[in-house]
């Protein structure tokens, strides 16, 4: 047994550069994310400067998901795509849809994106109260062997359930570890309810162990490891993925740290869980 993986695929990377006013404006102020002071994240991130930060790592591949704003990350889709051919990094990529838009305009935004071949599935992208598209779009997604990326706090985990399994076969995976608001024992209790229901829909739901740092405000194994060990005892190895959420979650340390977190709250685990959790569930779900 070791506690150190022998590969990793981060599934969930922004690789993005604040010059794009247009795509993230929140970079430069110009949107507010509720995260408090962002410049720490506010610097070109690419794969080289991702490569940099994670020496000694062996990560062999990177997702990307969507962060332009709105109907942007369709662009972005396709601009990631197009870098890939050239750097080989991202090797999957999560696009985006506008949740205002009505069903036909969202599958055709879909749809705009099939022609990226790394283009695996889509998370929404602007404000709403409905983390989970009609669904109508959750069977174009199906349809079209796409994976929802499901954005959704604590308090909408249990609904989020009900919607999903209202359609067989999509697969669905559950970002930073279904969103916590804060590290108080009543959110911990009310999104433990929540991961049991999204678990409970079956084993098409992943959940992706990522973003922890910015509700608990700390990278260190102590904070993390009570949230990532009920997660992966509720959903288990081969259903849980570990992901960065670099360099947003860089604001409260580096990747290195990031890294040997994870690595520390998984000593002791067999081999085989140790690679599901780090690279083979996130290979498995987005096709990499």
């Amino acid at each position: 047994m070791s506690s150190r993986p022998q590969r990793i695929i981060d599934a969930h990377v922004h690789l993005w550069d604040p010059a794009r006013t247009d795509w993230y404006p929140y970079l430069g102020g110009g949107v507010e994310l509720e995260l408090g002071d962002v410049t720490g994240m506010a610097r070109r991130f690419d794969a080289a400067t991702y490569r940099s930060e994670s020496a000694g790592w062996n990560v062999v591949g990177l997702v990307n998901v969507a962060a332009a704003t709105g109907a942007h990350s369709i662009d972005e889709t396709l601009e990631l795509d197009r870098v890939a051919e050239a750097d080989g990094q991202p090797v999957a990529i999560v696009g985006g849809y506008v949740p205002s838009a009505g069903v036909a305009e969202i599958i055709d935004q879909i749809d705009a994106q099939l022609v990226a071949s790394r283009f695996r599935g889509v998370r929404l992208m602007g404000r709403t109260d409905r983390p989970v598209p009609d669904r109508a779009v959750l069977e174009a997604l199906r349809d079209r062997g796409l994976v929802l990326d499901l954005m959704a706090h604590s308090h909408q985990l249990v609904d989020a359930a009900r919607g999903l399994a209202s359609v067989d076969d999509l697969d669905v995976v559950v970002e930073h570890t279904g969103w916590p608001t804060s590290g108080s024992d009543d959110e911990f209790a009310r999104w433990g309810d929540g991961l049991r229901a999204l678990a409970d829909v079956g084993d098409r739901v992943t959940c992706k162990l990522s973003g922890l740092a910015m509700p608990l405000g700390s990278m260190a194994p102590d904070v993390l490891a009570p949230w990532i060990e009920f997660a992966i005892g509720t959903f288990g190895p081969d259903r849980c993925m570990f992901a960065s959420n670099f360099p947003v979650d860089g604001l409260h340390g580096s990747l290195e740290e990031l890294f040997t977190s994870y690595a520390t709250i998984c000593r002791g685990l067999p081999t085989d869980d140790l690679d599901a959790l780090f690279a083979g569930t996130a290979q498995r779900t987005y096709r990499c």
